[in-house]
């Protein structure tokens, strides 16, 4: 049953992605020391190049930070183009931890079950390990969807819950019905998931004309919403503590947030060798830069 799910998440891992994607993974991949990196994010259901790529730079050994993952932004000049990426950077034992919901984080496994790619990998042993990874977020995800949801509803009934669920333990804002959308753009991927991903965990249900009844016991499932209650608790403080961490160690900060300000305002913002190295104390500064422009420009 394990390795039905399994392949069903190598098969989806293995989706095509635009070259420069892979050669850009490729570029972070050989600077970090990586074991594998994943794509994910709008540009992977559209295959756009514009706005700011998604990925995830997964790394041997210990995990270095005790807040994770580290935040950096990068760009590269490819034919002409000038690409843009996020990057989130941990190590691969913690992601799996977390992932299989051993963590008290609620963003991995809610996050990679849905769609990604793995652009990179070091090696066989390297791909297995992110595969794995991936099957345990979507077994997590299914558990806590089946505690969640009704007696009996469709596979799109269970995600549903789980997605409003976990957005509304976030500090994140979120228009409501965003679990509605990610599951519409997204309808492919998440086909036939939830089945698989209860089968290799040996959850028992019922499938008939597309309803699907879960047959987990009664103490499982007060088990289960034990446990995600402690994380529900903890989303918005671990949420919180990320940003603030990611305020004065985000690589590449004052560049990614001129190009934002410049994307949305029209407004170009200079950046300096003193905002690049304090983009925090810049901040009020290039806040009144851009009022006062903004103001020349309505005159």
């Amino acid at each position: 049953m394990m390795q039905a799910l399994a392949d069903r998440i190598d098969r989806q891992l293995s989706a095509e992605v635009q070259p420069p994607v892979t050669q850009f993974a490729a570029r972070l991949a050989d600077e970090s020391g990586a074991s594998a990196v994943l794509f994910y994010g709008s540009n992977l259901r559209t295959g756009s190049l514009e706005g700011v790529l998604d990925y995830y730079v997964l790394l041997p050994g210990e995990q270095r930070e005790r807040i994770w993952p580290r935040v950096s932004y990068r760009e590269w000049e490819h034919a002409g183009e000038v690409l843009r990426a996020k990057i989130a950077t941990m190590a691969m034992g913690t992601f799996a931890e977390a992932a299989r919901g051993e963590l008290l984080d609620t963003t991995i496994w809610a996050r990679f079950v849905q769609p990604s790619a793995l652009v990179w990998s070091r090696d066989e042993h390297a791909r297995a390990a992110a595969v794995s990874a991936i099957c345990g977020a979507a077994q997590c995800a299914a558990r806590l969807a089946v505690a969640l949801g009704p007696p009996r509803g469709t596979a799109e009934e269970y995600w549903r819950a789980l997605f409003r669920a976990t957005y509304q333990a976030e500090f994140r804002v979120e228009k409501p019905g965003r679990e509605d959308s990610i599951l519409q753009v997204n309808a492919v991927h998440f086909d036939g998931l939830l089945p698989l991903a209860l089968d290799a965990q040996g959850i028992a249900y019922a499938n008939e004309a597309g309803q699907i009844a879960p047959q987990m016991a009664e103490v499982e499932r007060k088990r289960v919403l034990a446990w995600w209650k402690r994380r529900r608790r903890m989303g918005k403080p671990l949420n919180i503590l990320r940003l603030v961490k990611a305020s004065t160690t985000f690589d590449g900060a004052a560049r990614y947030a001129a190009w934002k300000i410049e994307r949305h305002t029209g407004v170009p913002v200079e950046v300096t060798p003193w905002r690049e190295k304090h983009p925090v104390l810049a901040a009020p500064g290039v806040l009144f830069s851009l009022w006062r422009e903004r103001r020349k420009r309505d005159a």
